[in-house]
């Protein structure tokens, strides 16, 4: 993959196959490193003995609240499928567990499949861990496990960089990648350090190998080694501990009640995050859930198509992958996937094809269609190509919010003033009154984030979208405009006016959507005439002078999810994770670069730029 100093992705190799092969016995050998992958005959009872005992599991997270497990070297996904395995056995009350492991040659699903169907008595285990089984595309993955508490990140791409973009700490490593003597990169003296870095006080490492580069490495980064009875045929492994005692297995001293200011699709998903990370949530929303730019009948999920930021092209693609993974678990929030977007201009092409070839993307997921193929899709004719973003969406707003949101407490009221406490953080509102009061703040309200971080870089663009009701199987489209079904009809429009922040729907600007889709697509706005029923609704998006979502943490307590421009329902899901992550100093799972270029204070280090015009004109999620 070429890089330039300004462009950061993760380093792959250009064929990233572990090249497979199966031996007689059917275990698994990579042909790149022509090493075993695990013997089929005692490959299970080597991960418990060396990696699960190795670490002192499940001794290790009794009492904890929170465990984080790291691993060199994903591989079939064995060892990771037995640890989850005793943690459904043995996991404490209301406990959570974080993996975090590095793959530079991902197996397939298929071949995952077949490799772990060698021990049946993980077989319930095995299969929930194949049914979020990734792509093999580069950079962070995020594979949920909600029914026992646990998330896998899993990183696909060069260890060094993996470990340098994670964010840790361990409380346990599994050090599995090749031997020494056929994978020297993995062991490196670079690496050991990074593990270092990345552990906890008191984390324990455990090994198969007793290299002596690999004992040398970790002592010399504040680990004790000791060589111990290997398992098998082998005569010794390794284990090792961190300096320290420990990590106390009293409650985190985190947050344990966090204030949500806004009940969109940012406040909805960190409100899930939270919730799911145990955390308890008060949400602050003056009028209803949705009631600003997340309360179309209908949303886009579409990323921001980059051809020259890797970093920014990632980001999405990851975001997308999470966004529809959790999308699709929730009854009826999915109207229809894949979205067609139109070329607009006469670069539109050669960017398309640029885009199309993103090793991001899994293969076939970022399809070019000429204007023959756009126009069979649309059922209409069209004189231009386009990309078929296969796995982008339309979704129902209300089917995703109140899900989301049902966790947590409610008060409808208008937030006007934040104040840090003693102990936390005040919301006031009318008449000073206080709203609530909080171990921290989220402000997530989309343009109205402005009034309470009134030094964000925020600006306001109004936008109006019309609908009508009636059935439609119309796929959706985006050029500039947009058209998408809404399950009951079809949302059209969208207009786009910078600066405007009190905007009244008009007829004006319905004619104005009306004239976009005929320009378009005369035969879906001929359906639009003739339609018995319309609705018209308009709102306002918040925007950062470089279209990116500001996401971090604004003072001590205080943090922000806002600026979301019109990719709100594509990011926000992967963005309230990650804020979550935050506030309870857990693994995030962004990588750190991504996650510095969304940091909200940003703009104060850098002079005023002009915002370039999204790429995709107006069609945004909701308006």
């Amino acid at each position: 993959m070429t890089r330039s100093p300004d462009i950061t992705a993760p380093p792959m190799d250009d064929d990233a196959s572990p090249q497979l092969l199966w031996a007689d016995d059917g275990s698994p050998r990579s042909g790149r490193f022509g090493d075993v992958y695990f013997s089929k005959d005692d490959g299970l009872a080597e991960t418990r003995a060396v990696f699960l005992q190795g670490c002192g599991l499940p001794e290790a997270w009794a009492g904890r609240s929170a465990f984080t497990v790291a691993e060199l070297g994903f591989g079939t996904g064995l060892n990771i499928v037995a640890l989850l395995d005793l943690w459904r056995r043995e996991r404490p009350e209301g406990g959570r567990l974080k993996v975090f492991s590095v793959e530079g040659f991902p197996l397939t699903r298929e071949e995952a499949a077949r490799a772990l169907a060698a021990w049946p008595e993980l077989a319930e285990t095995a299969a929930a861990v194949l049914a979020v089984w990734p792509a093999g595309t580069p950079g962070f993955h995020r594979l949920d496990l909600p029914q026992w508490g646990a998330t896998i990140d899993l990183a696909v791409g060069d260890a060094r960089w993996a470990l340098e973009q994670w964010s840790g700490p361990a409380d346990a490593w599994f050090l599995d990648g090749f031997s020494p003597a056929l994978n020297p990169g993995m062991w490196s003296p670079e690496i050991l350090a990074l593990v270092a870095a990345r552990s906890g006080s008191g984390a324990r490492l455990a090994t198969f190998t007793v290299a002596g580069a690999v004992r040398r490495g970790l002592a010399d980064h504040g680990f004790t080694v000791e060589k111990k009875p290997g398992h098998g045929r082998k005569r010794e492994r390794l284990e090792a501990r961190m300096a320290g005692p420990g990590s106390d297995p009293s409650p985190d001293p985190s947050p344990l009640h966090v204030a949500v200011f806004g009940a969109g699709i940012a406040g909805a998903a960190v409100t899930r995050a939270l919730i799911a990370e145990g955390v308890r949530v008060t949400v602050i929303e003056a009028e209803r859930a949705g009631a600003g730019a997340s309360g179309f009948p209908a949303s886009l999920v579409t990323p921001r198509l980059d051809a020259g930021d890797a970093l920014i092209a990632g980001l999405h693609a990851q975001a997308l992958e999470r966004a529809g993974a959790l999308y699709r678990a929730l009854p009826d929030a999915v109207v229809a996937e894949g979205v067609l977007q139109l070329e607009q201009a006469p670069r539109d092409a050669a960017r398309f094809d640029k885009i199309a070839a993103q090793t991001l993307w899994p293969e076939g997921v970022m399809q070019r269609l000429d204007a023959a193929a756009c126009s069979a899709r649309l059922g209409e004719p069209v004189t231009r190509g386009g990309l078929m973003m296969k796995t982008a969406l339309t979704v129902r707003s209300d089917a995703i919010l109140e899900p989301w949101l049902a966790g947590a407490e409610r008060i409808e009221a208008r937030a006007e003033r934040l104040e840090a406490a003693a102990e936390g953080w005040r919301v006031r509102g009318a008449d000073d009154a206080i709203l609530v009061e909080a171990d921290a703040v989220v402000v997530a309200a989309g343009w109205g984030s402005a009034r309470l971080a009134p030094e964000s870089p925020l600006s306001p663009v109004a936008g109006q979208a019309d609908w009508i009701e009636g059935a439609t199987s119309a796929p959706p489209v985006a050029w500039g405009g947009y058209a998408a079904p809404t399950g009951r009809g079809m949302l059209y429009g969208a207009t786009h006016e910078r600066g405007i922040d009190a905007p009244e729907a008009s007829d004006a600007a319905s004619a104005r959507n009306r004239a976009t889709l005929t320009a378009a697509l005369p035969e879906r706005a001929a359906d639009v005439e003739q339609a018995p029923v319309h609705g018209r609704r308009v709102a306002v998006r918040a925007t950062t002078p470089d279209r990116l979502p500001l996401c971090g943490a604004w003072e001590d307590g205080l943090h922000v999810l806002t600026g979301l421009g019109s990719r709100g329902f594509c990011v926000a899901p992967l963005l309230g994770e990650h804020l979550a992550a935050l506030l309870l100093g857990r693994p995030s799972p962004l990588p750190a670069e991504a996650a510095g270029r969304l940091n909200p204070r940003r703009h104060e280090a850098q002079p005023a730029t002009t915002a370039r015009v999204d790429s995709q004109g107006s069609s945004p999620d909701a308006i």
